[in-house]
C-alpha cells in the first residue's frame, strides 16, 4: 500500500470570507488544522477548487439563478485559494462540480490507493468527493477536525453518513492521519 495523499477540498475565498454568501463557519479552524497537516504529507498533497461552469447546463441553470454572484470566470478572486494555501507548489484540480473525484484528481494522486480528505464543506464537496472516490476503489480517510460544514449539525450529519460506508470510508482525526503519512 502506498502512502496516503492529502486532498484539500475547496479552501477558497468564496467559502472563507465572512462577507461571502457561501461563507462556511469554522473555516478558519479547519484552515489551521490543515496547515498543521501539510508538513507531514510533504509533496503528497493536492488542492481542489470549486469553479463555476462557463455555461451552466441542466440542474446547474437553476442553481446559478439562485447564486448569481458565483457565476463568474474561474480566475475571479472569489475562487482563489485562501492566502495561506496559495502558491504552495502542490497540484490544484479545479472542477465545476461539488465532487472533485474524477480523471484529474485520479491523475494528481498518482498511484496512491488511499487519500485523506480535509476542507469544506463537509456536507457538500467533501461528502461528494468521498463517496465517488470510494466507489472508484480508493480508500478514503476523512480528517473530521480538518473539515467544516455549513453548521455543526450539518458537519456531524455528513460525517455520520460517510461512516456508513466503512470500511471504504473511515472517519478519524488529523493527528492520526498525519502520523500515518
Amino acid at each position: 500500500m502506498s502512502a496516503p495523499v492529502l486532498v484539500v477540498i475547496d479552501m477558497q475565498q468564496v467559502f472563507g470570507d465572512p462577507a461571502s454568501e457561501w461563507f462556511t463557519p469554522r473555516f478558519a479552524e479547519a484552515e489551521a488544522v490543515i496547515a498543521g497537516m501539510l508538513p507531514a504529507f510533504g509533496d503528497r498533497v493536492v488542492f481542489t477548487r470549486f469553479v463555476a461552469p462557463e455555461r451552466p447546463q441542466g440542474a446547474w441553470v437553476s442553481y446559478y439563478e439562485q447564486w448569481p454572484f458565483a457565476l463568474v470566470p474561474d480566475d475571479d478572486p472569489i475562487y482563489d485559494q485562501v492566502l495561506s494555501f496559495r502558491d504552495t507548489g502542490h497540484p490544484v484540480v479545479s472542477a465545476p462540480t461539488f465532487g472533485k473525484w474524477g480523471p484529474q484528481l485520479r491523475e494528481a494522486i498518482g498511484d496512491a490507493d488511499e487519500i485523506v480528505l480535509a476542507g469544506v464543506s463537509t456536507d457538500c464537496c467533501v461528502l461528494s468527493t468521498a463517496l465517488a472516490a470510494a466507489d472508484a476503489g480508493v480508500r478514503v480517510l476523512v480528517a473530521a477536525d480538518a473539515c467544516a460544514g455549513l453548521s455543526d449539525e450539518d458537519h456531524r450529519r455528513a460525517l455520520d453518513a460517510m461512516a456508513l460506508y466503512a470500511p471504504l470510508i473511515e472517519i478519524g482525526d488529523s493527528a492520526r492521519y498525519a502520523a500515518r503519512a
